[in-house]
């Protein structure tokens, strides 16, 4: 006799979604989406408010600038961020960096914090700001919720009790993450005009930052480039089909998109997909299936050359040395 996952699995196997890409006309297709990709994450259930920012601290480093603050992105809750500017040069381009599943941002800042910080950063190319410097790039951490400063212990991320929270009330973490960079992007615009380049905006993270870099790219068109990493796979092959944490779901979507619709639903931005090929929570063939899902729809309309597919030879990590050298050819810098 089946277990009730056992049963749930091999129905997900059989879920067409409704609502995927097929070749129409991509942006007609992109608002309609969009639209209902809002509606299935419940961010028509988010309002703004004043960002409020407080600049705690601002710091010279070696090499760099660094500047703590954080910012409210929605009525009382507040979102800690560290910018980090190159030095010598003027209005960089800028780009979120999105700590994965971990302990928090100061995974992505380089700085180990808690046991076993430093195989992390080092084994992986964590350290995502540290590398955007050395790349030319203003770099931020920004806490995810349930992560680090936003609800996590030297443990770990603690996720389930808030997203189960959430989901009471027609909310996702996923929206959470996806309102919170939004916000941060107003914040950019406003008040950091000066000391960033507000035209190239990009965003990238790995795990379940790549996630919130996933959905976020397939709605903000302020990003100029999307870079996520070891998060881009089928339903039905990766949080479909093992144990994944809660803040990955967002209910009924299967029925309508799968995550190549949401790398078609970011055009016209320059997308770097990255993926391990001994990755087993997002198996590699089901992130080559969204690829060429989400390619299909840019070259439908001629711009085929904007998105990459990057393919590590080892598992769930970020490949700096490989994605890096695609983003400056894309963006031409």
């Amino acid at each position: 006799m089946k277990t009730a996952y056992e049963f749930n699995k091999e129905r997900i196997q059989k879920v067409s979604p409704s609502f995927a890409y097929e070749g129409k006309d991509l942006l007609t297709w992109q608002k309609e989406a969009r639209e209902k990709l809002i509606g299935l994450m419940g961010l028509d259930k988010f309002s703004k408010v004043d960002a409020d920012l407080d600049i705690e601290y601002e710091k010279k480093l070696e090499g760099s600038t660094e500047i703590r603050f954080t910012y409210a992105s929605e009525e009382g809750y507040r979102v800690p961020c560290h910018l980090f500017l190159p030095d010598g040069i003027k209005n960089p381009p800028v780009i979120i960096t999105l700590q994965g599943h971990s302990k928090g941002m100061h995974i992505s800042m380089g700085r180990p914090k808690y046991a076993g910080d430093e195989e992390s950063i080092n084994g992986g190319d964590r350290d995502f700001c540290v590398r955007a410097l050395k790349e030319g790039f203003a770099a931020i951490a920004m806490e995810q919720r349930s992560f680090g400063e936003c609800g996590g212990t030297e443990k770990g991320p603690q996720c389930f009790e808030s997203a189960m929270t959430a989901l009471l009330m027609g909310r996702t973490t996923a929206a959470e993450r996806v309102w919170d960079i939004m916000r941060l992007i107003d914040l950019l615009e406003e008040s950091f005009a000066d000391k960033v380049d507000t035209d190239c905006i990009c965003c990238m993270g790995n795990s379940g930052g790549g996630t919130a870099t996933a959905y976020v790219a397939a709605l903000e068109d302020r990003i100029k480039l999307a870079m996520p990493s070891c998060a881009m796979s089928t339903y039905k092959d990766s949080i479909g089909a093992m144990h994944h944490c809660a803040c990955n779901y967002v209910p009924n979507i299967a029925n309508f998109f799968d995550m190549g619709d949401l790398l078609a639903m970011s055009y016209p931005k320059y997308y770097v997909q990255v993926n391990g090929i001994q990755d087993t929570i997002f198996p590699i063939d089901g992130a080559e299936a969204v690829f060429a899902h989400g390619k299909s729809a840019y070259e439908e309309i001629g711009k085929g050359d904007r998105v990459y597919h990057v393919k590590g030879a080892e598992g769930h990590r970020f490949y700096a040395d490989d994605s890096w050298p695609i983003v400056h050819k894309l963006l031409g810098k």
